[in-house]
Formats: structure tokens, sequence, C-alpha cells
């Protein structure tokens, strides 16, 4: 009975995550069962409807609701755009859907944000109240749910979904879905919902009509994705986090300043096996289930540029920006006022809420020499226009992924680094060079970079990243007895972080030669070689409990 209910209860302490023995025990019932109801479609997407928003459940308890409300509510908003018999009934249905989406999304994630940030700008006392657990504790007893507004894993996720799923429909790109179950299974799909990758409606919903089908190479293929997913969490993401870098992290001044370098490139390394980990192990579950979900990452750190690298990491997030923000505010080759209104927004934040003064005056110089531009060389205009665009978008980026200063500073960098590079491309000697030295050079600085405004993203107090910076530049203490006590303290460490970059910066050829091998191989030898890995990396598992970082996004 204990075992039947610890299947069935929520234990926030022990999410139904993928590194966790009871999901693969889920996954095999769900694959059992799926073997005999994957020839009726609908009753195949009822089934993994309900198992997903089981799993959904379990890894967020009462917020299942959330999800479900958020099911019916823009499936019927979509229906109903597409029912409409005039523009004004049209309009109206989509702002219906997208204003309840960014209700429901801010409501839960930016609440408190918000609010402080508004308190400190204009001086006010303004408190939040979760008015959902004021009215539940009204019918069920004062304390019986929590005051606090918590933040549902996955919100950000499945609320974009739904953004997208309705203004597809607004757009005439795809056709509302038959029926209820085929779009929660859209939305719900468990191997994808709480970390991505965002699906889109026109790329999956086909293939919820198609019958289950799965070639040895697709299987071969999702084996290897699975594999190397855990690879990636246990091994390169869990144990540095654990063992390494969050001890740096939580005390950087206790450490030589240059321990904090190597920590942040340890933690690039760390947050790319992490993600990129979970959206393996998700297409590869998928595979197995015969549905096919886009690529999210295409080896970033390979990125000679800034926007090369936002080509390559998170491409699911990059495109969703690019087609449903950046590209209405109207993108390369105009802007309107939402792009004036927005960009003085941000400045107005930067100026009253963050404490990085070098980036005020970085942001209000350009802002000063854009408004300088716009007067007098009016024909530059789309240049403006496109740089306005580009950094709201990359601001919104950064606060889509955590509602704090440090996330809307950390956007605000790669934006200004964006727009940088535009300008750069057109003037650099090296821009269309091949030779390797060039290469070498030009990822070597877009790593530094990217790792460097990491310190924002991973730090979550706004005075510590300058707190780390100034300790990294006053206290490198590089001398040769500290440096050699540091390696022989962390060389495991150490070790799988050179590991983990060797095989990310590997030619692709070599790792398709390895996939095209065990491709070949029977399935008893692949089945043998799989257990052992498995093994092996389960023998290198942490005691201390490490969630999939973008959970929390």
């Amino acid at each position: 009975m204990d075992r039947i209910y610890h299947i069935f209860s929520f234990n926030e302490l022990k999410p139904l995550i993928f590194t966790q023995l009871d999901f693969w025990l889920f996954f095999i019932f769900v694959m059992f069962v799926f073997s005999f109801l994957h020839k009726k479609l609908l009753t195949r997407s009822i089934f993994l409807s309900v198992v997903s928003i089981f799993f959904y459940y379990k890894t967020s308890g009462i917020y299942v609701t959330l999800l479900i409300v958020s099911l019916f509510a823009n499936y019927f908003l979509g229906n109903g755009i597409e029912k409409a018999k005039t523009n004004s009934s049209r309009n109206i249905q989509l702002t219906s859907a997208i204003l309840f989406n960014l209700l429901t999304l801010g409501y839960f994630k930016y609440a408190y944000f918000f609010t402080e940030s508004f308190n400190k700008m204009f001086h006010t006392k303004f408190e939040v109240v979760n008015q959902l657990s004021v009215w539940a504790n009204g019918f069920a007893g004062d304390g019986t749910f929590v005051e606090k507004i918590i933040l549902p894993v996955g919100v950000s996720f499945f609320t974009f979904q739904s953004i997208s799923y309705v203004v597809d429909i607004y757009r005439k790109d795809i056709e509302p879905v038959k029926n209820f179950f085929e779009y929660s299974f859209f939305v719900t799909f468990f191997p994808q919902l709480v970390a991505g990758p965002i699906v889109r409606a026109k790329d999956f919903i086909p293939q919820i009509r198609k019958p289950f089908t799965l070639s040895n190479e697709q299987f071969s293929w999702a084996l290897i994705l699975i594999t190397k997913g855990l690879f990636k969490k246990i091994i390169l993401a869990d144990y540095i986090a654990v063992h390494f870098i969050d001890k740096i992290a939580d005390a950087p001044q206790a450490y030589p300043g240059f321990v904090s370098i190597l920590a942040m490139w340890g933690y690039s390394l760390q947050i790319y096996a992490d993600f990129s980990g979970y959206t393996d192990i998700a297409i590869g579950l998928s595979c197995l289930m015969g549905f096919a979900l886009l690529p999210n990452f295409n080896s970033p750190y390979k990125a000679i540029s800034v926007a090369d690298f936002w080509r390559r990491w998170h491409k699911s997030l990059g495109s969703w920006f690019r087609d449903y923000l950046y590209i209405p505010l109207g993108g390369n080759k105009t802007g309107g006022l939402a792009t004036y209104i927005a960009s003085l927004i941000i400045f107005i934040f930067l100026l009253f809420i963050t404490q990085w003064y070098e980036l005020i005056y970085v942001y209000g110089g350009l802002m000063t020499l854009y408004f300088i531009v716009w007067f007098y060389f009016p024909f530059y205009k789309n240049c403006i226009h496109r740089d306005l665009n580009l950094l709201i978008t990359m601001v919104v980026g950064g606060l889509w992924h955590g509602a704090s200063e440090n996330f809307v500073i950390w956007g605000t960098m790669n934006g200004i680094a964006l727009i940088f590079y535009n300008y750069w491309k057109k003037i650099s000697p090296y821009e269309n060079s091949t030779a390797l030295i060039v290469r070498f050079w030009r990822i070597f600085i877009t790593f530094q970079f990217i790792t460097f405004t990491r310190i924002w993203f991973r730090l979550e107090d706004s005075s510590q990243p300058l707190a780390m910076i100034n300790h990294i530049w006053n206290h490198l203490d590089l001398k040769w007895d500290i440096v050699k006590l540091v390696f022989q303290t962390y060389s495991s460490v150490f070790w799988i972080i050179t590991l983990g970059y060797f095989l990310h910066w590997m030619p692709q050829s070599w790792k398709d030669k390895g996939q095209d091998c065990f491709t070949k191989m029977n399935l008893g030898l692949k089945s043998i070689i799989i257990v052992i890995c498995v093994f092996l990396m389960y023998q290198a598992i942490s005691d201390t409990f490490k969630p999939f970082v973008y959970f929390q996004f």
C-alpha cells in the first residue's frame, strides 16, 4: 500500500524526472500499453494525454489544474478564432487568448519581480497577494494552501506552445485540431512538457494522425540519444556541479580568483550538458513512440560569433521569438510604437533597478546615438529598427529565463553583442576567412563572451555577479603552489570537464561514424552496450538531488 501511495502521490523532493528509476518504470508501462493502442489513433491520443497529465502531476502537484485549465481555454479560443466570421471577432478572440496566456505566465512567474521593481522605481510598498490561495483557503480552511505564489514547472514552455497554436490558427498557417484530445496530446506530450524543446503545432499535430513507424536506424538513434542524454546529465552536468561549481558559486571569496574563472568555464559545460541532455532524452523517447521532435542544439560552443551561437543554442526558443516577437515588431525592416515604448521601458528599468552603471552608460549611449542618426540620417531608420527589435527580443528572452534583474542584464548584454556583431561583420577582414587559426580565435572569443555573461545567469542575487568579477580581478593569485593544489584537489572534476569539451568539439564526422557502427550491431550487442554504459554512469550519480536546470524556467 505504501508503494501504491508513493506511485500516485506528489513528492516535491522526488519529482518524476528522467534520471530517476521511477520514471523508467513509468515509461516501460507507457510503452507496454502504447504497443496495444498505437493503431487506434484517437485512443492513443487519449491515453498519452492522460499519462502526460499524470506525469505533470508527479512533477508539479496541484498545479496540474493550471495545465488542465490552460488546455481547455486555449482549445476553445483556437476554435473560436477559426469560426469567427469577421476580422474584428477574430482579433478579439486572438487578443483574449494571448492575454490569457501572458497573464497566466505573468501571475505565476513575474508577480513578485514586477511588484518589487515597481516599488523600487516609484518608492511604493505594494505587496503580492496570492488571490488563488485566499479563495481556495476560504473553502478548504486557512492554511490548507500556501500563500506564496509558487512557479509551476514548465509553465513557460507550455504557455509558449499554446500561444503559437492560437496565433498560427489566426494567421491561417494551420487548422484547429479535430478534437480536444489531439490538442491536449500536442501540448502535454510528456517527454518535452516541462523543459522543451518547444513544439510547433504545424510540426507535431500532423504526426498525431499518422500510424506508428520505427525503423532500425530510428531505434538505434533513439537509444544513442537517450544514453548520451543520461551521460550529459549525470556525468558532465551533475558531477561537476555538485563537486565543484556549486561550491565556488556559493562562496567565491573563499577561493583564489582564477578558480571562479575555472568554475564559470565548467558552468558553461554544465548548463549545456544539463539542458541538451534533457532534450536528447526527450527526442529519443519521442522517437521510440514514433514522434519526431526537432533538434534543439547544434554544437553551440563551435560557434564563431554571438549570432552563430544563438542560431545553435535552444533553437526552438530562438525560432519562437523570431516568429512571434521579432518579426511582429518589424524584424529587419521596420518598427512601430511598440518598438519605441519597449526600448524606453528597458532603459528606465536599467536606470532605476540595476546597479551596474557601465551597462546603463552603454545602453543610454546606444539610444542617444540612435536618436541622433534617426533625426539627421533618416535613411538609416531600418538599421535602427532592426537593432531595437533585436535588443527587445533578447531582453524579453532573458526575462523568459527568470524573473530577476540578473536575467534582464544577461539578455541586454547578449542583445548589445548581437548589434555590435551586425556592424562588425561588415568591416571585419576575417569574416569570410577559412584559416584554421582565425576560426579557432573566433570560437575562443565567442565562448569567452558567452561564459562571461553566464555569471549573471548562474548567480541569483543582483549583487553577486559584480562581486565575483571584482574578486577575480583583485585576487587572481596565479602562484604555482596554489594552482597545483587546486588542480590536485579537483582533479577528477577537471578531467571530466576536459572530456566534456573534447566530446563537444570532436568533429561531427567522428560522431556519425560511431552512430553508424552502433546501428549495424545486432540487438543483443546493442542491449549489452547500453546496459554497461547506464550501469557505469549510475555509479557516479550524486546523493544530492539535482533537477534539470531548465525546470525553473
